[in-house]
């Protein structure tokens, strides 16, 4: 799917997962990225986001647990804001 509203998730088992682009926020200086898995179900992806080049980015995985929940308690907060 060529919209720039989504993207395809690709697993190391092959398997893909298409989502849609929530946003990019930041959280304590670092980038974060929101997607929405086109799945059926209410879970919401976060990742690291870095750019790397014109309209390229990278998903990082966060891997410490703080500062994973920190980035959803923004993301929360972004979310309750738009409400």
């Amino acid at each position: 799917m060529a919209d720039e509203n989504f993207i395809t998730l690709e697993y190391d088992d092959g398997a893909e997962m298409e989502c849609e682009i929530l946003g990019v926020f930041d959280a304590e200086g670092k980038e974060y990225i929101a997607l929405l898995p086109q799945d059926g179900s209410d879970d919401v992806y976060i990742y690291g986001y870095k750019e790397v080049g014109d309209d390229e980015f990278e998903l990082i995985d966060i891997v410490d647990d703080a500062e994973f929940e920190k980035a959803v308690a923004v993301f929360d907060e972004l979310m309750m804001e738009e409400v």
